[in-house]
């Protein structure tokens, strides 16, 4: 269940999100600003799922790749990290494969915004 201030959060960060991407396209430096709608599409998923912070920390524990992610929401969640991991050490020449990166990240944080702030 998805309370009034958690929903509203990750419905501004989808927002933001996807005004920032639009923006990374007439950006002469786009990079700064496609990861930084990744990274906000990712806040919005973490807050649609509870503590930011907790979730933060149990994706990062299994980033490594030492531990089995076996959850299939857990195992997206790593992935989106990881591909945000790999998108902040990209050179500024590959925006046009960072900015498909980040719209397909922020297709899925919207849909799991919207499915989770939609069982209420």
């Amino acid at each position: 269940m998805l309370d009034d201030y958690r929903r509203g959060w990750a419905q501004r960060y989808i927002r933001e999100a996807k005004d920032e991407l639009k923006t990374s396209v007439r950006s002469p430096r786009p990079l700064g600003l496609i990861v930084d709608a990744a990274r906000k599409a990712q806040a919005a998923i973490y807050y649609s799922l509870g503590d930011p912070s907790f979730i933060e920390t149990i994706v990062n524990e299994f980033c490594d790749g030492t531990r089995t992610v076996e959850s299939p929401v857990l195992k997206c969640l790593v992935e989106i990290e990881r591909t945000l991991q790999r998108m902040e050490s990209l050179p500024e020449s590959a925006g046009e494969e960072a900015l498909k990166e980040a719209d397909e990240i922020i297709k899925i944080a919207t849909s799991m915004v919207e499915l989770l702030a939609s069982e209420d």
